[in-house]
């Protein structure tokens, strides 16, 4: 184990239509992303603070969307609500809303993204 206290350190989301994933996950996520397109894997970066565990859109060669198996839950910011809100709209399906856990553990929602991936919100 490294010195990290997360043990999340990178992540990749497979989508099939590039530009329509990153226009969906710009919109719900209110920021454009930076996209990087130089190799067989096109990427578009979901944060960019090193500090902290990240991720990318991922299109190319081996990238299968898919809606079973592993969920990354992404930070829904101070109320997911918001972030929930934009899903149907920009081409989603929510498929559990905001949902309170506990006091402890805030609060998760999960959507099927543009591409059919079964994604989460969570915050505290």
């Amino acid at each position: 184990m490294t010195d990290s206290k997360s043990t999340i350190n990178w992540f990749e989301i497979p989508v099939k239509d590039f530009d329509r994933a990153v226009a969906f996950y710009g919109r719900i996520l209110g920021r454009d992303l930076v996209r990087s397109e130089g190799g067989p894997i096109k990427m578009a970066f979901l944060g960019e603070d090193p500090a902290n565990p990240g991720g990318a859109l991922s299109c190319g060669p081996g990238m299968e969307p898919g809606d079973k198996g592993t969920v990354v839950y992404l930070n829904g910011g101070r109320d997911l609500a918001e972030i929930m809100d934009r899903v149907e709209p920009s081409g989603g399906q929510v498929l559990i809303p905001k949902t309170r856990i506990s006091d402890d553990y805030g609060y998760f929602g999960m959507f099927l993204d543009s591409e059919g991936n079964r994604v989460g919100l969570h915050n505290y």
